[in-house]
């Protein structure tokens, strides 16, 4: 080949691949600018993998059956949870009874108990998130001295929630029936235990879980009475039957669902999502999951939502997964 055509050539090919790098600059630029508008991607596929406003814990108490009926170890606790899908642990004081009890909550037991547990969680790789306790005396009752023994043996689960890296405790408040002195006494144990607590940085929660304290509204009368940092609420979605049916489980006196969980959250620190039955359609059948996360939404809470199955119509590994499954999907629901 001639030079003079060597060099035609060459420069043609050069502004040949200059071109091609332009245009592929270009095209660049475009799939860049995409990206970041969101143009031309699956926004739907992205709706369906998008994280809920909430982390996901499971209350203990959706396998006392199994516990309490099967003589299912309760310190598999961690690992049914992490095989099911969550990331938290809700603890039930009296699902490690006799253990505990015959111990007379001794320190040693205690202690046992704290170990075994924290070994657990790390182990599946899962977050201590609070412990509900039952048993340990009411807090609301009018004497004295009972409250005040009452207070002292929720003394020993703050230290264990400490050691084990828990936010709270949950606690009752049951004892009177009598709306003036229930708040004055739940009042005056919520500050004496909250001041212990303090000192351990934990909360004390209390639940919506029968008796006055089903009253939404009485409730956070007495968290703002109370006025202390970490005393506050665990809503449940469905625990708001003030009175039943004498020898029966029927309720009498019930409170209004949606309205109570809008006047705990507030207060919250926890969330606890009740179920018990379901539709064919995976809806629970009394308790609208989308009108609750809503409110839990609109009070600017993203903590823990615990699942906390009763049903007797499914398992209890079949419940706690519909539950599951149920508040991902109102999740997606939400405007």
């Amino acid at each position: 080949m001639k030079r003079r055509n060597f060099i035609r050539n060459s420069s043609r090919a050069g502004i040949a691949v200059s071109l091609l790098g332009v245009y592929a600059c270009k095209e660049a630029k475009k799939e860049n600018a995409k990206e970041q508008t969101g143009e031309g991607l699956d926004t739907q596929s992205n709706m369906e993998d998008a994280s809920p406003f909430f982390e996901l814990s499971l209350a203990q108490w959706s396998i006392h059956k199994m516990i309490k009926n099967d003589g299912v170890d309760p310190y598999t606790f961690a690992e049914k949870a992490k095989k099911w899908g969550f990331t938290g642990l809700e603890y039930v004081s009296q699902l490690y009874n006799p253990e505990l009890s015959d111990a007379g909550y001794s320190e040693e037991a205690m202690a046992a108990f704290v170990e075994k547990s924290n070994a657990e969680a790390k182990k599946h790789g899962l977050k201590n998130v609070l412990i509900m306790i039952d048993g340990q005396g009411n807090l609301a009752v009018d004497d004295a001295q009972e409250r005040k023994e009452a207070i002292e043996k929720h003394h020993k689960w703050v230290d264990a929630a400490a050691a084990m890296g828990c936010h709270s405790i949950r606690v009752n408040l049951a004892g009177t029936n009598d709306p003036v002195k229930w708040k004055n006494n739940s009042v005056a144990s919520l500050k004496e235990l909250g001041a212990y607590a303090k000192g351990k940085n934990i909360n004390i929660i209390v639940e919506n879980h029968g008796g006055l304290s089903s009253n939404g509204a009485m409730l956070a009368d007495v968290m703002a009475t109370a006025n202390m940092d970490n005393c506050g609420t665990l809503p449940d979605f469905g625990n708001f039957c003030i009175k039943r049916k004498k020898g029966s489980y029927e309720c009498e006196e019930q409170y209004d669902f949606y309205k109570g969980v809008e006047e705990l959250m507030p207060y919250a620190k926890g969330v606890s999502a009740k179920s018990h039955d379901f539709d064919a359609s995976g809806d629970e059948t009394e308790i609208d999951y989308v009108k609750m996360l809503q409110i839990v939404k609109e009070a600017g809470y993203t903590g823990f939502v615990g699942v906390e199955y009763e049903g007797s119509e499914l398992g209890e590994e079949a419940g706690i997964l519909a539950t599951k499954d149920l508040l991902l999907k109102a999740a997606k629901e939400l405007s």
